[in-house]
């Protein structure tokens, strides 16, 4: 089948945002068979066009969901409904990753189940921009990483039985699309897509293609549009961060700081520098450090290193040693306080000997980093590691094993109790009782409290420690100018930074030499209490005694808040508001003693007229 290119005169620039392209002029089409035309008479004329319902599925990284809340915005801006139950949809879109094959084989058995069930099917994102003759792919509509604005007229024409695919474009979407966030507090911000680097392992380089970057005024733009719309966090996302610029004659120090100066002075919104590999941040160590100890950023990054073997890495093409590797972390950890540093490890590739391996876990027995993402090797087609000599699939799931269980014995949190920190929350739980907030170094917190503490920043005592998470007690919620100040009762809580049933997964993805996925799948960000912190907080069962228990304990909790809250009202009561309550106390006790007064006199006189 054909590539349908786009057909915009100038190249395929794209309708501007909110502006709808006429179908015919914009997208090129081609009329489905007959027997799948029949199958989708029903969702062809049973709505009018523009109100039917899209279930959207993401696979893949941060960059992904991003991509994924773009097309979700421009759907609901053009009046289709979404919807995560899959059967009430009329269509579904897929957005896809190539990092893996597990990720692959889900995203196979999801568009069976859609052919099944007879419904439209869009797929986006790296699978069908990378692997375009795929066999699955036949027959169906398909929207590229970079077309990503043009969502709507492939539904459209999708819901009318067509099949479009748009693949090749030479500009970036727009940044001020409409969007509608997974999370309400976080923004993705995409500040470039794809990579100069030439992993031989990578796939998602054949679907994001080469180093393109946003401008620094466009992305200043979309930072202060999102604070202005709520937004607590901000992550910056592409599939190596550090490599941001070099194609427009800028820098990645040169933007964190513009982006840096918008940020409030308060600390409301907090700046998070997504993925970046070694080669590109090594010249600007000190720069980026000093970015990293701004109040308003977190104290955290994310630099995959793959293998501790510089043989190996030698295979891969990753550009950079294990002394490279190194010098990175050992500048930040003594540049800046608090520094957390993620890593990735992949177990298995091509040629790893024994000696390879031990090297890898020498490396990370040496730094113990809280975040480590294992992964087995996995080749992928068209790549040229799918064409090296294999490493047996028992020795690689063996090693993967190994490497985890040394990573877990790690205890990184121990000593954190007692501590003071400020956490800023943007997220509930899965158990729905538990909120998560993170700490300058992201090292996320669970707090037990209301909904209405999201978005909100906290200063808590760090209580207890487990090996995924830190569970601590809120001392008092920080309003957004940070001299209002309210405090709150004991809250103890669990986070996902690492925690063992997501990030530290074995079978956490790593999307274009190193930029991890989020397990697989990110359209649902979620948290988990794992059983070691469980015990560890005193974290009990959602049954009925453990319901009640926790309520006595909130009700305790709320008791000494309102203790608290009334002796900093009383701190806080101005000499006026102070002179103001006296008059009104005298003129209380005026008013009792006229009343007093009134009765005693009718009581009198009603006595003398009985006598």
């Amino acid at each position: 089948m054909e590539d349908i290119e786009d057909l915009l005169a100038g190249g395929g620039g794209g309708a501007p945002p909110g502006f709808r392209l006429p179908v015919p002029a914009a997208v090129g089409v081609k009329p489905k068979k007959k027997a799948f035309q029949d199958s989708l008479k029903s969702y062809n004329t049973a709505k009018i066009p523009g109100t039917q319902t899209i279930y959207v599925k993401t696979f893949g990284c941060s960059h992904n969901q991003s991509d994924s809340e773009y097309m979700a915005g421009q759907l609901s801006a053009f009046g289709y409904n979404l919807s995560e139950n899959q059967d009430e949809a009329d269509l579904w879109l897929i957005n896809t990753c190539t990092v893996k094959s597990p990720s692959q084989s889900a995203m196979e058995t999801l568009i069976a189940k859609c052919r099944n069930a007879k419904k439209p099917l869009v797929v986006a994102g790296c699978v069908p921009q990378g692997s375009r003759d795929m066999k699955e792919l036949e027959g169906v509509s398909i929207v590229g990483v970079q077309q990503i604005d043009r969502v709507v007229e492939v539904v459209e024409e999708t819901l009318k039985g067509h099949e479009v695919r748009l693949l090749t474009r030479k500009t970036l979407p727009a940044l001020d699309l409409p969007k509608v966030r997974k999370n309400k507090f976080v923004e993705i911000l995409p500040i470039n897509v794809g990579c100069l680097g030439a992993c031989t392992y990578c796939k998602t380089k054949h679907a994001r293609g080469h180093l393109g970057s946003y401008t620094v005024d466009s992305l200043v733009g979309r930072v202060r549009t999102v604070i202005a719309d709520g937004v607590k966090e901000i992550w910056l996302s592409s599939e190596d961060t550090g490599a941001y610029g070099r194609d427009i004659g800028v820098n990645l120090p040169i933007l964190l700081s513009s982006l840096v100066a918008e940020l409030p002075s308060d600390g409301s919104t907090m700046l998070r520098i997504g993925m970046t590999n070694p080669p590109y941040i090594l010249e600007h160590l000190k720069q980026i450090a000093e970015v990293l100890r701004h109040p308003c950023v977190y104290s955290f990054l994310h630099v995959p290193v793959q293998s501790g073997s510089d043989t190996i890495l030698t295979a891969m093409n990753r550009e950079y040693t294990v002394s490279e590797f190194r010098t990175v972390a050992d500048t930040l950890i003594e540049l800046v306080p608090g520094m957390q540093i993620a890593t990735d490890i992949i177990c298995g590739f091509p040629g790893e000997t024994d000696e390879d391996f031990e090297q890898t876990v020498n490396l990370i027995k040496e730094y113990k980093f809280a975040q480590v993402h294992i992964s087995q090797f996995y080749p992928r087609p068209g790549t040229p590691a799918a064409r090296m000599k294999k490493v047996p699939s028992n020795v690689v799931k063996k090693r993967s094993r190994e490497l985890t269980t040394i990573f877990e014995s790690f205890t990184p949190y121990v000593g954190m109790e007692g501590k003071i920190e400020r956490i800023w929350i943007t997220e509930v739980a899965t158990d729905g009782s538990h909120l998560v907030g993170h700490t300058k170094g992201y090292i996320q917190v669970l707090v037990v409290g209301s909904e209405s503490m999201l978005g909100t920043s906290a200063m808590v005592k760090i209580t207890s420690v487990g090996r995924w998470s830190v569970f601590g007690e809120v001392i008092e919620i920080l309003s957004e100018n940070a001299n209002s100040r309210k405090n709150h009762g004991s809250v103890e809580e669990n986070s996902c930074s690492n925690l063992k049933e997501t990030c530290c997964s074995k079978e956490q993805e790593t999307c274009a030499c190193g930029l991890t996925s989020g397990c697989g799948e990110t359209e649902e960000k979620t948290v988990s209490v794992s059983k070691d912190d469980q015990k560890s907080g005193n974290y009990r069962s959602q049954n009925l005694v453990g319901w009640f228990l926790r309520k006595r304990k909130n009700n305790s909790h709320r008791t000494k808040e309102n203790e608290m809250v009334s002796k900093l009202d009383e701190k806080q009561e101005t000499s006026s508001q102070m002179y103001e309550w006296a008059l009104l106390d005298k003129a209380l006790l005026v008013g009792i003693i006229m009343s007093l007064s009134m009765i005693i006199a009718m009581l009198c006189i009603w006595i003398y007229r009985f006598l």
